[in-house]
């Protein structure tokens, strides 16, 4: 299971860093005048992987301009989470679900496409939850 944060988060460094040729807005919509991230030494994904994603993140532009608007602000921008919450007035827990929302939306189209990314070795997710066995070993062990 991949961590879409992490996906994301590759996917927003090498798009801020003009590898991807799409033009992404510099400032998404009611940020202006908010520092991004800069070109510090984030770790980005390779060129595959950025396209692809891009095409999924082109997706959800279609289908939903301000979730689209927080995923550019979030990952490319560098714009915290809390940061926008205020400038929407709303709560950063509020935020937090929204992006959960789109991180589905990303792995959902990702999945859809029956896409291997470059950077799946690195950006895999250990499950949270225990597995029936395991669980059974510890009660048996009290």
């Amino acid at each position: 299971m991949r961590d879409m944060y992490e996906v994301l988060d590759r996917w927003g460094a090498w798009a801020a860093a003009d590898s991807s040729g799409v033009d992404w807005q510099p400032i998404a919509a009611g940020f202006k005048g908010l520092l991004p991230h800069g070109k510090k030494s984030r770790l980005q994904c390779d060129d595959d992987d950025g396209i692809m994603i891009d095409g999924c993140v082109g997706r959800l532009r279609n289908h939903k301009l301000e979730d689209y608007e927080l995923l550019i602000a979030h990952f490319v921008i560098g714009i915290s989470l809390r940061c926008i919450a205020r400038k929407r007035k709303c709560s950063d827990g509020t935020i937090r679900k929204e992006l959960q929302t789109v991180m589905g939306f990303i792995d959902g189209c990702l999945a859809a496409l029956d896409v291997t990314l470059e950077m799946d070795r690195y950006v895999q997710r250990e499950p949270v939850a225990a597995s029936g066995e395991m669980i059974r070993e510890k009660l048996a062990a009290k």
